[in-house]
């Protein structure tokens, strides 16, 4: 397995912004954390290695949505996206084949129109179920808890026990 011996790390913080509950965890952007030639397949390899399972190679949804019951990677295996991260008052980041993104429950995130081709690989710590919410009333009052609830996953998806997340996020 190839991956890039340096990689710089970006960290976002999101408060709730009434619609989207964001999280108190930062969300983690891996730049150029792979080099190897099918990206793709080494994301998902290494996420299954690290027990970032229930996996998916797709777009991602060009709405602002979040996940109540789980924590997310995305791992950009082809091509480049921007991404709206934190709901609509959050930030736009452009990632591309390479970079990865770890996203806290409760953080909101949607592609950005105009996109070409891209392909995301995804993964939930421990092959967690995960939900798809967008921030309506009802259900944000049911999430909260939910979000509050989701456990510190035990391993970096990328670098496993002794990896970036696990000293960023506890």
């Amino acid at each position: 397995m190839i991956r890039s011996m340096k990689f710089e790390i970006e960290k976002y913080q999101f408060g709730d912004d009434g619609v989207i509950p964001n999280s108190e965890l930062p969300v983690l952007v891996y730049r150029q954390v792979c080099t190897a030639e099918d990206k793709s397949d080494w994301f998902e390899a290494t996420f299954i290695a690290n027990r970032w399972t229930n996996n998916w190679r797709d777009t991602i949804l060009s709405y602002h949505h979040f996940h109540s019951t789980t924590h997310e990677v995305l791992g950009v295996g082809q091509g480049a996206v921007r991404l709206q991260i934190g709901g609509s008052s959050g930030v736009t980041l452009t990632v591309v084949a390479g970079d990865m993104i770890v996203l806290p429950a409760g953080v909101g995130h949607c592609s950005l129109p105009g996109q070409g081709d891209y392909e995301i690989v995804g993964g939930y710590p421990d092959g967690a179920s995960w939900d798809l919410l967008t921030g309506t009333e009802a259900e944000r009052r049911a999430a909260l808890p939910r979000i509050k609830g989701v456990p510190i996953p035990v391993t970096d998806p990328i670098e496993g026990i002794e990896g970036v997340l696990i000293k960023y996020w506890t």
